[in-house]
């Protein structure tokens, strides 16, 4: 993980809802953004509403620091990015979050994307501050993003040259090994047989492939083939309760 120092400070300048920042707090830490500034919110600092709109990620609120301009909230940066889809009139490069991700890890000073309000996004003086502009493509006939989801696509392009872990592959276990499925096929087929479902006589070996073929297939873990092999011994001892 980097250090604090090397992530990019998400600004959000004159934002009207707290509910927004929360959501914005909630996308940061998603990613393993902590660093918030607020410059002149409508609503004031604290608001009541950011917290259960953040879901958790409360050290983003808590540690969120206030300023009354812009120009005061990214005085200590030296590379600093304005979101918007439109140029304003300002003459600017124009990257997108991962050009913008990637130029945030390499280059010296410290980074802040700056977000706009939710109902007209940054002021031409808030992009004048900048050294770039950071956009997205988007549909020319609906470029409306909230304010969360415009943060959390700067932060998840910033994470991607970080080290976080991905918790589905973490949790993910191996396939079962033959011995368990062997017995999971075993086990089925003996519940069958007394049933009459292998018939006819010919068609025998090959209805048994054909069910080996369809347990096998999947790659079952092992807590999977022991829960299927638990429900079929609590069907097999139903029918013989019923004997």
């Amino acid at each position: 993980m980097a250090s604090d120092h090397n992530q990019p400070i998400i600004v959000l300048v004159r934002p009207q809802l707290g509910e927004n920042i929360g959501k914005a707090a909630r996308a940061m830490l998603n990613f393993g953004l902590t660093e918030m500034r607020i410059v002149n919110p409508r609503d004031g600092w604290p608001n009541p509403s950011a917290g259960p709109a953040a879901s958790g990620a409360d050290q983003v609120l808590d540690q969120a620091q206030i300023y009354e301009t812009t120009a005061d909230a990214v005085a200590d940066c030296a590379n600093i990015y304005a979101t918007t889809v439109r140029k304003r009139g300002v003459t600017k490069p124009v990257v997108t979050p991962e050009k913008a991700a990637r130029e945030v890890a390499l280059q010296p000073g410290r980074s802040a994307i700056l977000f706009g309000r939710e109902a007209s996004g940054l002021e031409t003086d808030d992009v004048a501050l900048a050294r770039a502009i950071l956009t997205v493509p988007i549909n020319p006939e609906f470029g409306s993003l909230n304010l969360a989801q415009a943060v959390i696509l700067c932060a998840y392009e910033w994470s991607k040259s970080q080290d976080l872990v991905q918790p589905t592959l973490e949790d993910h276990l191996p396939p079962a090994p033959q011995e368990e499925l062997d017995g999971l096929v075993g086990h089925l087929e003996r519940m069958l047989e007394p049933k009459g479902y292998f018939y006819p006589p010919d068609r025998v070996e090959v209805t048994r492939r054909t069910l080996r073929n369809v347990l096998t297939k999947p790659g079952w873990n092992h807590l999977e083939v022991r829960t299927l092999r638990g429900v079929l011994t609590h069907l097999d001892r139903e029918d013989r309760d019923r004997s």
